[in-house]
């Protein structure tokens, strides 16, 4: 009998990409999405396959899935800042109540937990890179403090079922993602320099461009997420890629790799963006045996490909 999981936020990027992958693992796949920010274009190709079930539903209500349930991975959220910041109350709301709701399913179902946490609860940091024990410097009245504290919260809530009710669980701290299926108005950098550069549009960069972003392609983050279910693990575990570049250095490659004519305008930081961000993925290396295997010019090149198709390039 087939493994059954469950993923929320599953019509999102990266809960659609784990679709793909539990299904090709074998597994029967039941996803939940309310739409919000997620799209039935990235999993409707899943649609004819009998492994596959889509439930359209908001997880910070009360969530029945009927029958056995192996894995449940919470990946509902809005997870892009031009997102989370005009829905600051959903986002709140998914971190916390849809968070205790998915954690009471996996309780229900007597089934392994995965948290999508984010390398944000570092905030911006003071360490660097960042390690899973450091706690973070975070602005909880901030604009971005509705993502940040919203994660924070989450990652409370997942060890404490984990403590008191023993609920095997698993936090994963995602660090900056790209590959098809992102969407090209999610105000995120990649996207944002590729329609730009694609469009012959001037690339806006915040601040000076000096922060730094250290890119982690899809098919190598949702690989390290399955072998986090799959081990003991319960304690928060970084993955993303180490290579690190600085914002004015990425819209540079973007403008090559696309040969685009755009040319790099600057315009001010947004309110409490951090300055740096590089995983330390020591832990994922000694523990998951996992590292990343696409280098930032092959990923971008698939994704740019992607996005030309999504311009009618």
């Amino acid at each position: 009998m087939l493994k059954v999981a469950v993923v929320t936020g599953g019509a999102g990027f990266l809960g659609s990409h784990l679709c793909d992958k539990l299904i090709s693992n074998g597994l029967k796949v039941v996803c939940i999405d309310n739409l919000l920010t997620g799209s039935i274009e990235n999993i409707e190709h899943l649609f004819g396959n009998e492994n596959f079930s889509f439930i359209k539903h908001d997880v910070t209500n009360f969530i029945h899935v009927p029958g056995k349930v192996d894995y449940v991975f919470h990946f509902a959220s809005p997870a892009s800042p031009i997102d989370y910041l005009k829905l600051p109350i959903q986002t709140l709301k998914v971190g916390s109540l849809g968070t205790h709701k998915v954690l009471g399913l996996a309780k229900d179902k007597n089934a392994a937990f995965l948290l999508a946490s984010t390398s944000e609860v570092y905030g911006d940091p003071k360490i660097h890179p960042q390690t899973e024990d450091y706690w973070g410097n975070v602005n909880p009245v901030g604009p971005r403090g509705v993502y940040d504290e919203a994660k924070r919260f989450a990652e409370a809530m997942t060890m404490a079922y984990h403590r008191f009710h023993g609920v095997k669980t698993r936090i994963v701290r995602i660090f900056n993602t790209y590959g098809p299926k992102m969407r090209l108005d999610d105000g995120r950098a990649l996207p944002a320099f590729v329609g730009q550069a694609l469009r012959g549009e001037d690339i806006t960069v915040f601040g000076d461009g000096s922060q730094t972003r250290s890119f982690c392609y899809v098919d190598d983050l949702i690989e390290g997420i399955y072998r986090l279910m799959m081990s003991e693990i319960t304690d928060p575990v970084n993955i993303g890629n180490p290579s690190e570049i600085t914002i004015k250095q990425f819209a540079e490659e973007v403008l090559e790799i696309t040969k685009s004519s755009s040319k790099i305008i600057y315009k001010p930081l947004p309110i409490d963006d951090p300055m740096v961000r590089q995983p330390d993925i020591t832990k994922a290396k000694k523990l998951l045996d996992w590292e990343p295997k696409i280098d930032r010019k092959e990923g971008l090149k698939i994704t740019i490909e992607y996005f030309k198709r999504k311009l009618g390039i």
